[in-house]
């Protein structure tokens, strides 16, 4: 009998995000290789670095590297630098909302991904948002890094991404978990999702900018609740993100270290999606 396919949609997050490097871990214990991979925000360049051949322990140790070691994100930011001597010189406030976030990508992407779609070894596609369209733009072939600058353009940080004549903006505005893209590539159909919830700090109320992160948090906690009641994926994974900032990268070691049991889930969560698809 022919072992069953399966494909696998990395959901966005931030930061959280990084557990998603526990997933690709236990699939590679499982011996499992999916046949497609989708992908929102840092969940489309998670699926851009497992679709490109990085294991687990390349991103995992890419990540940390690049993302705790501060005279290393300086030279990266550096590579990032405005092109007009004039935007330099700008007020940090004009500056907010207006990164560029296909250099920011190129600036902070391993070399091991391509620069197109077609190069990859497993089929990808990625989500981001019609601004003004008001609806999903799947990418999945063409320019790979400007793809990734789109799905990953979250507003008020970065700038939106100017393609097809169309203005495009972070995907998990529209699909934070985009599995439904994988039920016709794949018999077993796996999603992970990141997006956690608000947590309470010390603070009795939370800051404007803790209320509008928690506000986006929700929105899309209750999309994609709606989308699994109407179709669910054979599984649903949820990383122990609780606590994790959207923007917290340079905590890259101790997320991974408090996310670990995400191996574990997963496993049992695929284990058992296979056997249900061949009990089927």
């Amino acid at each position: 009998m022919t072992e069953p396919t399966l494909a696998i949609a990395f959901g966005g997050g931030g930061a959280r995000g990084l557990a998603h490097i526990h997933v690709i871990k236990a699939l590679e214990e499982l011996g499992v290789k999916p046949v497609a991979i989708s992908g929102t925000s840092i969940g489309s360049i998670m699926g851009a670095g497992l679709a490109s051949g990085m294991d687990a322990n390349d991103i995992r140790n890419f990540a940390i590297d690049t993302l705790t070691d501060p005279s290393e994100v300086l030279s990266r930011f550096w590579s990032m630098r405005p092109a007009k001597i004039g935007e330099i010189f700008s007020p940090p406030r004009a500056m907010l909302g207006n990164v560029n976030p296909i250099k920011a990508v190129r600036a902070f992407l391993p070399e091991q991904i391509p620069a197109r779609f077609e190069d990859l070894g497993i089929a990808l596609q990625t989500v981001a948002t019609d601004f003004y369209g008001q609806k999903p733009v799947i990418h999945d072939a063409g320019d790979l890094i400007e793809a990734l600058g789109a799905s990953s353009a979250l507003p008020a940080i970065f700038k939106p991404v100017q393609r097809d004549g169309m203005s495009l903006v972070d995907g998990g505005l529209v699909n934070a978990v985009p599995y439904e893209l994988l039920f016709d590539k794949a018999d077993i159909v796996v999603a992970v999702d990141v997006v956690g919830g608000p947590v309470r700090s010390r603070r009795e109320t939370p800051t404007r900018l803790e209320a509008l992160a928690g506000a986006s948090q929700l929105m899309m906690q209750a999309t994609t609740q709606l989308k699994r009641r109407m179709q669910p994926p054979a599984a649903f994974i949820t990383p122990p993100v609780g606590g994790i900032a959207v923007l917290d990268f340079y905590k890259a070691r101790s997320i991974l270290d408090d996310t670990i049991a995400t191996v574990e889930l997963t496993k049992r969560a695929v284990e058992e999606a296979y056997v249900s698809k061949r009990k089927g």
